[in-house]
């Protein structure tokens, strides 16, 4: 069992495989695009699923500084990026309804990532009922809300969310939250879409019921960036570069030098955790300039769901 915070499947897989390239039940394929690599980790079976503490699915990752970058030419290559990838999930049926949910609470910035992408999302559903369209062209039937949590509304997210389903019964789910790794290079550069569902505030240790197929009764992909990471991992990222430095001056062979090497990283972070958490100490951390960070990704992904719910936008 993993115990080192992530949401990511990439950093789960990485975790669980050390130095071997194949893990049973999971299957991984890479490709390298222009400034971006996509990494796809498929869970196949219940063997992979125990030992990746993922859900059976798929787990695709975009990964680029280019999500760093305020400017229209970079946003421009990650949407592309983005839509495609979607696309590949969604297919050409533009008769397919979809319900987008924005999880995550407004209030807390690192946390406002699903709310700020719903508002920027294309909806037609109400055109659709207006008109009585079953179909078109240029446009699919898109319905979008942003739940708020428990803390704001008293009522469980996937409650709502089920409430919604069952009454306005679309053909899919696409549901957007804020994530957490491990390492603090991924942190708002990286993209998640999974075809596993997602659980509400699972990113910061706050497990709420599942948002899957098994409790909606539809397909559910979630769209994920990591925003967030715990004082256990930024310290232990801080240590692995003090380790490093401590080994490359050592003699090799000597006796400090194999305890160093001998170090793995689920110990790193369990100790420093360990040390952490009696003090209340083991804070959830984002970087400085997230406002402006989030208002960039949400376009990202609210303009990567247009163009691929939306084949008169592309």
């Amino acid at each position: 069992m993993i115990s080192i915070r992530t949401d990511l499947a990439l950093e789960a897989r990485e975790l669980c495989e050390g130095d071997s390239s194949r893990l049973d039940g999971v299957v991984v394929d890479t490709k390298e695009l222009d400034n971006c690599t996509v990494t796809t980790v498929e869970v196949v079976n219940e063997i992979g699923s125990k030992i990746m503490n993922k859900e059976i699915g798929k787990y695709i990752t975009l990964e680029s500084d280019l999500m760093k970058f305020d400017d229209e030419e970079s946003r421009e290559k990650v949407i592309d990026y983005l839509k495609d990838e979607l696309i590949k999930i969604f297919g050409l049926d533009k008769t397919k309804r979809t319900l987008i949910i924005g999880l995550g609470n407004w209030n807390i910035t690192s946390d406002a990532l699903g709310p700020k992408s719903v508002s920027k999302t294309l909806v037609t559903r109400h055109i659709f009922k207006n008109y009585n369209k079953d179909y078109d062209d240029d446009f699919t039937e898109v319905s979008a809300l942003s739940p708020g949590v428990m803390g704001i509304t008293g009522i469980e997210t996937v409650e709502i969310v089920k409430a919604i389903v069952d009454k306005i019964k679309p053909d899919r789910v696409v549901a957007i939250d804020s994530l957490a790794s491990r390492k603090m290079e991924r942190i708002n550069s990286t993209i998640q879409i999974s075809t596993a569902g997602i659980s509400p505030g699972a990113g910061v240790g706050n497990m709420r019921k599942a948002l899957n197929k098994d409790y909606l009764g539809v397909d559910v992909i979630a769209i994920g960036v990591p925003t967030v990471v715990d004082a256990a991992t930024l310290t232990m990222d801080v240590l692995d570069l003090a380790i490093s430095n401590l080994i490359s001056v050592s003699e090799e062979g000597s006796q400090f030098y194999t305890m160093l090497k001998k170090l793995q990283d689920e110990e790193k972070y369990q100790l420093i955790k360990d040390s952490l958490d009696p003090y209340d100490k083991n804070l959830i951390v984002t970087p400085k300039d997230i406002d402006q960070t989030i208002e960039n990704l949400s376009i990202i992904i609210s303009e990567g769901l247009n163009r691929s719910l939306h084949p008169g936008r592309i």
